[in-house]
């Protein structure tokens, strides 16, 4: 064997690492972040909108969205993300679970839609790449999609506009979670009481979202929460 060949065989033989970078800057850059609906004002508008209504909208802005995809069947790999979580990633299709202020989406037999706060997303994302050393993916997405929360007595009659998932409770429960088309987009759906319900949606189409909710909402009355 020449020397060459014995040197790259002695060679510490490492695994290539992810970049990270915090996609949150810090508080003294002068930078803002901004929600897709940042030019509507929401805050105002709960201010000064009516207070009564059968849908209730609000934008749970700036959250961190991250996706992962690894094997459910590799142990090591589900007890790492479980690890870094502080709960086991939902294996019975189309549900959730939550642990404090992390929530995750089954979206696919061996993906797993995450959100965090903000100002966590940072720091999950480089737990997930130190601890997860078994093939898998994971994308820090955060500044791509946003959520929505709809709520209201008449909440379940204005997404049957919007979605043509069947939303009766016996189809639908508390904790199920779809990935569909939503006013001639798409969106992620989970329910999260009888009449609440969540929407992750893409921030390019939010706005058009946003406003095919309003029209949607004509009759019942919309109220923004803040």
């Amino acid at each position: 064997m020449s020397d060459l060949n014995v040197a790259v065989a002695e060679e510490e033989v490492t695994t290539p690492k992810a970049v990270v970078m915090n996609q949150i800057p810090a508080a003294d850059a002068g930078v803002r972040g901004e929600s897709p609906l940042h030019h509507v004002e929401l805050e105002s508008l709960a201010k000064q909108g009516p207070r009564q209504g059968g849908i209730r909208f609000k934008e749970n802005k700036l959250l961190g969205h991250l996706t992962l995809r690894c094997n459910p069947n590799n142990a090591e790999l589900m007890a790492s993300a479980a690890n870094v979580l502080g709960v086991e990633l939902p294996q019975t299709k189309l549900t959730a679970v939550e642990a404090g202020d992390v929530s995750v989406r089954w979206i696919a037999p061996d993906e797993w839609l995450i959100l965090v706060p903000g100002e966590k997303a940072f720091e999950m994302e480089t737990r997930f790449r130190d601890e997860m050393n078994g093939h898998h993916s994971l994308v820090n997405s955060s500044g791509g999609s946003t959520v929505y929360e709809l709520s209201g007595e008449n909440v379940v009659e204005m997404l049957k506009k919007c979605t043509p998932v069947d939303l009766h409770p016996k189809e639908f429960p508390v904790g199920k979670v779809v990935s569909t088309v939503f006013a001639k987009s798409s969106a992620v759906i989970r329910r999260k009481g009888d009449t609440e319900f969540e929407l992750v949606v893409r921030r390019s189409f939010a706005d058009y979202i946003w406003l095919w909710i309003q029209d949607a909402s004509r009759e019942f009355g919309l109220v923004v929460d803040a």
